[in-house]
């Protein structure tokens, strides 16, 4: 038993290994020495053509016809592209067919697989349908809207970051007009930095913290409180967006009094970690680590060096698969060990093990505070896991 869970854990955390489909079709090409893929967007207006549209709007539109494509119910102007001149036209031509099929649907992103003009030559594209607000002063508008595509690395990899990508572009939505006055000043630069902000997030925070990313891990797992010091927002923002992207909250299932029980728990037991970012490397103060998240640093920061943010998100999704496979075999153990003293020395190596006793064992507190047997048994389980622990996490 103990054999198949240790196999399971390098199967878990070898992801290069494992997932060599993601990581051949996320490197292949690129050099260690590049610090960023090649990245792109576009922006079109989308016009219901059924209903008629103001004077000022044709005559906008009469305008950019060079860059127009037509249907029969729906017009698609270009308003603004980081593609090469010769990619584009591809692009818009995807667009409109995905539009007469009914597939880009409004607030909803939709990520696929172009074949476009570019060095990559296909790339992972996102594209949203943002639909103009309806207004009774402008009834013409109703249909109308925005099509924001936005390109690079791989349909998988984007898929990774679909949430990220979905509140980003919705951050558009209140300073698109049709006329796009404000292009140059706030839509371009905006678009411009979507890789920067939606992507990169992750990696700059393992680059920062190096082999400090373990305590920001346990962290995470743990509910333990945060504040990150002497540093810009920016940093202060990707530290805690890692953080959260880190934990399991809303994976794991725990009731509303559970979940505060576990928080309780972190607060009453630990005080909050302290990352001082004006030293280079940071300061962490009260840090807290075990095995487990100890175990998955090197898989970051290999990640790190290849410059590969989708293979790094995606090491970080496996680390919190395996760590609610291990609290679900918790569980399971625990429903054993209360029928069988066996099945409860089987429960304290599975915890020994697995180097996450610590987390594993608030996870359930917080589980089965209810339940006066469990709680016998996970007694019993923190005195073992006290004992062997000699001084170090368990």
């Amino acid at each position: 038993m103990f054999t198949s869970q240790t196999s399971s854990f390098q199967e878990s955390i070898d992801v290069e290994e494992r997932d060599a489909d993601f990581d051949n079709e996320e490197i292949a090409g690129y050099s260690q020495k590049i610090q960023q893929i090649n990245s792109y967007y576009a922006i079109y207006y989308y016009q219901n053509t059924r209903s008629e549209a103001s004077g000022e709007s044709v005559a906008w539109s009469q305008r950019r016809s060079d860059s127009t494509t037509s249907q029969e119910d729906f017009s698609l102007t270009l308003l603004d592209t980081s593609l090469p001149a010769e990619a584009e036209p591809e692009l818009r031509s995807y667009i409109s067919r995905r539009l007469s099929k009914g597939a880009l649907l409004g607030g909803m992103g939709n990520i696929a697989t172009v074949e476009l003009s570019v060095p990559e030559q296909a790339v992972g594209c996102y594209c949203c349908l943002l639909e103009q607000e309806k207004s009774p002063d402008q009834p013409e508008a109703d249909g109308n809207g925005w099509v924001v595509c936005l390109l690079g690395g791989s349909e998988k990899g984007l898929n990774l970051f679909r949430i990220e990508l979905d509140k980003y572009v919705q951050g558009l939505q209140g300073c698109l007009t049709p006329e796009m006055q404000n292009l140059e000043t706030e839509v371009r630069p905006y678009l411009n930095r979507w890789y920067e902000e939606s992507v990169m997030h992750i990696h700059r925070v393992v680059q920062l913290l190096q082999a400090n990313v373990g305590y920001l891990l346990h962290a995470a797992l743990s509910h333990k409180l945060f504040e990150v010091t002497g540093t810009d927002e920016k940093t202060k923002a990707d530290i805690a967006r890692f953080i959260k992207a880190a934990s399991l909250q809303g994976l794991v299932q725990q009731d509303t009094t559970a979940a505060s029980l576990c928080k309780a728990i972190s607060e009453d037991s630990h005080t909050s970690l302290i990352i001082d970012c004006s030293t280079s490397p940071p300061t962490l103060t009260n840090k807290v680590s075990n095995r487990f998240c100890d175990d998955w640093i090197q898989a970051f920061l290999k990640a790190a060096e290849r410059f590969n943010p989708f293979l790094l998100c995606q090491i970080l999704e496996n680390f919190k698969l395996k760590a609610i496979q291990d609290m679900n075999n918790l569980k399971r153990f625990i429903r054993q060990a209360e029928m069988s003293h066996y099945a409860l020395f089987h429960c304290c190596l599975f915890l020994q093990s697995s180097g996450n006793g610590d987390v594993l064992l608030q996870n359930a507190w917080a589980e089965h505070s209810s339940l006066p047997e469990a709680c016998g048994i996970i007694t019993v389980l923190e005195e073992f896991l006290g004992e062997h622990a000699q001084g170090t996490l368990y």
